[in-house]
C-alpha cells in the first residue's frame, strides 16, 4: 500500500514535469520550433482538426517554419487559423506551403518570457509540493490505522522528500535551459 502511495506521487511528480516541459514549449525563443503549432485548430471540411494532422511541418531555417498541407485545398484554411491564433506571426503563402518567419526577440521581450518561464516554473514546483502532501497526509492515515508503523512513517517521509527534492531539482534544469534559450541572442 505505502509502495502504491509513493509510486502514485512519482508518477504525477513526472507529470508535472512534462507539463512544465509543454507549457515551455509554447513560449517562443525568437527560433523556430513546431511545438508552436501545437494548439492549432483548423477548421477543415467543418471539423476542428489539429494542425499537425492536416500538414508536415518542416524547419528549413532557424527562425522559419514551413507547412506543407497534404490536401492543397486547405492551404487558406491552414492560413485563417494561424491568423487567428494567438501566436502572433502572420503567414505567408505561394500556393504551395505556408512559411512563418519567427521575428527575433527584444531583448526586453526575453526578459519578460524570462519571467513567464520563472512563474510556470514555481507553478510546477507548486504542483509537485502538494502532491508531496496529499502523499504524506496519505501515509500519516495509514499510521493512524495502524497499518504502518511510526519508524516506517518517518522512513516514507524521508524518502518522499527524496523523490520530491529530486522532481524539483529536474524542474529547475528544464527552467534554466529554458532560460538560457531564451536569453542567448
Amino acid at each position: 500500500m505505502a509502495d502504491a502511495i509513493m509510486q502514485n506521487a512519482k508518477e504525477k511528480m513526472q507529470k508535472a514535469e512534462q507539463n512544465l516541459q509543454r507549457e515551455l514549449g509554447q513560449i517562443r525563443a525568437g527560433r523556430a520550433n513546431a511545438s508552436l503549432l501545437d494548439r492549432i485548430m483548423v477548421e477543415y471540411y467543418g471539423a476542428p482538426t489539429p494542425l499537425n494532422q492536416l500538414a508536415s511541418i518542416n524547419i528549413p531555417e532557424a527562425r522559419v517554419l514551413m507547412i506543407t498541407p497534404f490536401d492543397k485545398n486547405s492551404i487558406q484554411d491552414i492560413e485563417k487559423a494561424i491568423m487567428t491564433s494567438d501566436i502572433g506571426i502572420s503567414p505567408t503563402n505561394d500556393g504551395n506551403v505556408v512559411r512563418l518567419v519567427i521575428p527575433q526577440l527584444t531583448e526586453e521581450r526575453r526578459k519578460e518570457l524570462a519571467k513567464d518561464v520563472k512563474k510556470e516554473a514555481e507553478n510546477a514546483k507548486v504542483a509537485v509540493r502538494n502532491i508531496r502532501r496529499d502523499a504524506l497526509d496519505d501515509y500519516k492515515k495509514q499510521q493512524k490505522n495502524s497499518e504502518i508503523t511510526e519508524d516506517e512513517l518517518r522512513s516514507l517521509e524521508k524518502e518522499m522528500q527524496t523523490v520530491t527534492d529530486n522532481s524539483v531539482k529536474e524542474i529547475e534544469k528544464i527552467q534554466a535551459d529554458k532560460e538560457k534559450e531564451l536569453l542567448e541572442v
